[in-house]
């Protein structure tokens, strides 16, 4: 094998030798850390002896023979090149100083004389030897070489003066306290040569990898394999075959390397190097020490030896690889011991819960008292971190470990809780068990709350109602329910007490009513009675407050209601371009990564946002987001909100089957005694309606006005089921029934909402004359502009146009027809488009080939508008008082456009021009 950077040494050995054949004995001594090529550099310079004829006697000592009284010497004469017969009486000569140094109590300052007199004839051998010719004597690890053997080693230096003997001997640099006799006397000899070995350099590393790869691949892997390794030989070597055949570092490569680095070096280093491998970066020496009960003067020297060797730095285990090496290497039972004495060392050091918390969970065993509030306090800490699954395992191991049927039944509660964040599922297997707790009054009021929307959620509503009846009737603080009522009329009204709904119908709730003990209870609560009272306008700014500062208490059990119901009012004020910016700026938020169930009901939001903007296929996505991160069965009721988006934008997209196969899914029953159940069944009537069923969508809206009328939640902007029931009142060919149920409608408080009142007007138009039309439909056009809702604004203006062609205003049919195509287009709402191709704005078969727009760039601003309002059907006089300017200049600058554009007549204009009063 090839040695790296040991030029000098070798040189200095051959020179040595070379000195020793003319008759001058030397000692060299070569140092440095264990597995650093040592025993390497003096096998090298055996082998070279040995071939020129010399002489090399060899020794390896281990800690395990260390007891074996003459074992090195007795290696050292079985290599040498002796008769057998002399060879036998040497032999014999060490078995008599083994009996005489046993008999005289094994001395270790002094020897007996008859073990003087065996060094002497062991000595005159070893010189009448090197009378013939030169005699290396190379004795590995004398560290470990047993009290005999070094005695006669010293024996033999001090007459080799003159002696053609060179000794080579290898230890440790940093020898272990007391100083050996031996070695004070070993550096005193006139003849004495110390030499060092140490760990590769980055030149030297780099010639090692160069044996195995091309040069250029050495260099560039050098920095991360020294960076691995500390320079140490064996584990470069080590490394360099994982890389190649695996093309990382692997346990059965680089990992059992470092097993044998560790079990070469002192008895420390091993218990050490596990403490360290346990208690991670920054561990000290005493609490080293007090892991592995090592006094700290012997970890200090167990941590100086390691890093000597390159196996640690800076007092961690340089790869992960390392670290699961020494995992690996003990039972399952050691290292759950390991791990306990860990939290209790770290604990007692005043380290934070967290890190407590891991040591513990990393043992998975039970734990004592002690160990309880720590779990709960990192579970806390873990969840402000977004890291739920932590969390989990934290309080599973406190409620493992809790004694009393109380502490055990609150932590049960908040394991509960923080298995919501991950799957809302896995915590209804605590259900009944909690609920047996909260019978039994061994819960808190935050968690009696928390369990009724837990039930709820998963459709249990009969155990939620019996523990909400114990609840108001019980001796508790009964006004403490005010909040979970009120959340509770817009959420699962069916269950609300009315007589603990009063609310001011202006500023906050009555503190008194609204004792709440979680603050994002108490946001859901505030929201949830202005939504109940349709003051959605008057909720904005106080959703928005609350969406402000939902990341101080993100990790409460209410946190994802109280978001949800925030963004909803925004959807239900018509506000749903902040409604996306709020989902955007909170789903990039890097801190909920780690909460699947956070995430899901903001993709939910999302979903429903988009299918207000008319982005369909977004919407769609949205949906698919929100289901795939959580299962069916997690969402319990809440499926409701997911499925009816998706249900709708495939409605609308003119995906029928795929409508139809989100409706084959099983949903709860309770679903429909909740809110989220409206969102289904409105959008279920659509999908019928779309499909000719107009029965069994009539059906499915009025069933939601009857539910929100019956619960006293009767707000358009949550779910307008007004106006889909006049649409299938329209198709049922009931102009009266449609007509009643828009006028009702439009006279109604809520209808002051933009988009409600734009859907109520559009079908209103479709029951006035036509000469009466075109009004309502051009402030619906208006309104619908403002609310975002493009799919609506599509199908408007596919009326309006259908309106002007009724009163042979071809021209501005046309144009309308071309600007609801397009809309209709990027909505990709494929039935619209299918129905405005099939017939035109007059009636007849049209050519809808694009218009030219390579030019649009090159309009000013000016001109922009100006095209913009023509291709709306705007006359030019009409376009001068819109924009305060002349006719004569509307027409320059329309003659400008035609000139950019290459067209030249005002129907030729691109329709995209359109988004150019919307942008303006």
């Amino acid at each position: 094998m090839t040695v790296f950077e040991r030029d000098d040494q070798l040189a200095e050995l051959t020179r040595l030798f070379s000195e020793c054949g003319a008759g001058k004995g030397g000692v060299a001594l070569v140092e440095g850390p264990f597995t650093c090529g040592r025993s390497e550099l003096l096998r090298i310079v055996a082998d070279r002896v040995r071939g020129q004829g010399a002489q090399a006697l060899t020794a390896n000592c281990s800690r395990a023979e260390q007891t074996l009284p003459l074992g090195a010497v007795i290696q050292l004469l079985h290599s040498a090149d002796l008769a057998p017969d002399a060879l036998t009486e040497l032999i014999r000569l060490t078995d008599e100083a083994t009996v005489a140094w046993t008999a005289a109590g094994a001395p270790t300052a002094t020897f007996p004389l008859d073990v003087v007199l065996v060094f002497q004839c062991l000595s005159r051998a070893v010189l009448e030897l090197a009378a013939s010719t030169p005699v290396l004597i190379g004795i590995d690890d004398l560290g470990h070489a047993d009290p005999l053997s070094l005695g006669w080693l010293l024996h033999l230096i001090r007459r080799i003066g003159s002696a053609r003997v060179l000794v080579v001997l290898t230890d440790e640099q940093d020898p272990r306290p007391p100083q050996p006799p031996w070695r004070a006397e070993l550096l005193g000899q006139p003849h004495f040569r110390r030499l060092t070995v140490a760990p590769l350099s980055g030149a030297g590393v780099v010639d090692l990898l160069a044996q195995r790869m091309d040069r250029r691949t050495a260099v560039e892997l050098t920095p991360s394999f020294r960076a691995a390794t500390g320079g140490n030989p064996l584990l470069l070597r080590a490394l360099v075959g994982d890389h190649l055949q695996f093309g990382e570092a692997t346990a059965a490569g680089y990992g059992l390397a470092l097993l044998s680095c560790l079990h070469r070096g002192s008895p420390d280093l091993l218990p050490v190097a596990r403490a360290i491998a346990v208690l991670g970066d920054g561990a000290s020496a005493a609490e080293l020490g007090q892991l592995t009960g090592i006094d700290q003067t012997r970890v200090q020297r167990a941590i100086r030896e390691m890093a000597a060797a390159g196996l640690i730095d800076g007092g961690t285990l340089r790869h992960p690889v390392a670290r699961a090496a020494v995992f690996d290497d003990m039972t399952a039972a050691q290292r759950a011991e390991l791990r306990l004495c860990a939290a209790k060392v770290r604990h007692d050091g005043g380290a934070p819960a967290s890190v407590v918390a891991k040591h513990l969970v990393d043992a998975d065993e039970p734990v004592d008292a002690w160990a309880v509030p720590v779990l709960q306090e990192a579970a806390t800490q873990a969840l402000l971190a977004g890291r739920p699954e932590l969390a989990v395992d934290c309080l599973r191991l406190a409620h493992r470990s809790s004694s009393g049927d109380a502490v055990r039944s609150v932590t049960l509660a908040r394991l509960a809780d923080a298995e919501w964040q991950v799957d809302p599922s896995a915590a209804t297997r605590h259900l009944p068990e909690l609920v047996a707790s909260a019978h039994s009054g061994r819960l808190a009021w935050r968690d009696l709350m928390t369990l009724v929307r837990q039930l709820l959620w998963h459709g249990r509503p009969e155990e939620a109602g019996t523990l909400l009846t114990r609840m108001r009737g019980g001796d508790g603080p009964q006004r403490k329910l005010g909040d979970i009522e009120l959340w509770l009329a817009v959420s699962h009204p069916g269950l609300a007490h009315r007589p603990n709904l009063a609310l001011s119908p202006s500023g906050p709730p009555d503190s008194d009513v609204l004792a709440s003990t979680d603050p994002q209870l108490g946001s859901a609560a505030m929201l949830a009675g202005l939504l109940s009272r349709g003051g959605l306008t008057e909720a904005v700014d106080r959703a928005e407050q609350v969406l402000r500062d939902i990341h101080l208490g993100r990790t409460t059990p209410w946190a994802d209601e109280s978001t949800m119901l925030a963004l909803l009012v925004l959807v239900g004020a018509d506000q749903v371009h902040r409604a996306a910016a709020w989902c955007e700026k909170l789903l990039s938020d890097n801190e909920v990564d780690g909460l699947p169930t956070w995430r899901a009901v903001l993709a939910a939001v999302r979903a429903e946002v988009a299918l207000r903007q008319g982005e369909l296929t977004a919407a769609m996505a949205h949906g698919e987001s929100a289901l795939g991160r959580l299962s069916l069965k997690a969402w319990g009721v809440a499926v409701g909100l997911p499925l009816g988006a998706m249900i709708m934008a495939a409605t609308c997209l003119g995906q029928h089957d795929r409508a139809a196969a989100l409706l084959t899914h099983a949903v709860p029953e309770a679903m429909f005694q909740s809110r989220y159940g409206l969102h289904y069944l409105h959008a279920r009537g659509h999908h019928h309606l779309a499909t000719n069923r107009y029965h069994a969508a009539l059906a499915d809206f009025l069933a939601c006005g009857e539910l929100m009328r019956t619960w006293g939640l009767d707000v358009a902007g949550l779910v307008p089921w007004r106006t889909s029931a006049a649409q299938a009142w329209l198709e049922l060919g009931n102009r009266d029934q449609a007509r009643r149920l828009l006028r009702d409608q439009l006279s109604r408080p809520d209808s002051v909402g933009v988009r409600v009142r734009g859907l109520s007007l559009r079908l209103l138009a479709a029951v006035a004359p036509p000469n009466r039309r075109l009004q309502p439909l051009t402030e619906a056009l208006e309104l619908l502009e403002a609310s975002g809702d493009r799919f609506e604004q599509a199908r408007v203006l596919t009326d309006l146009s259908r309106g002007y062609s009724l009163v042979e205003d071809n021209r501005r049919a046309r144009l309308l027809f071309r600007r609801a195509l397009h809309v209709a287009k990027i909505c990709e709402a494929a039935p619209l488009v299918q129905e405005l191709l099939s017939v035109s704005a007059d009636g007849e078969r049209m050519t809808t080939g694009a218009a030219p727009t390579e030019g649009i760039v090159s309009l000013t601003e000016s001109q922009r508008r100006v095209a913009a309002l023509a291709v709306m059907g705007y006359t030019n006089r009409e376009i001068a008082i819109k924009l305060y300017i002349t006719a004569s200049t509307v027409e320059q600058h329309l003659t400008r456009v035609y000139r950019k554009l290459d067209i030249k007549h005002r129907k030729d204009l691109p329709v995209d021009l359109w988004d150019a009063t919307r942008t303006g």
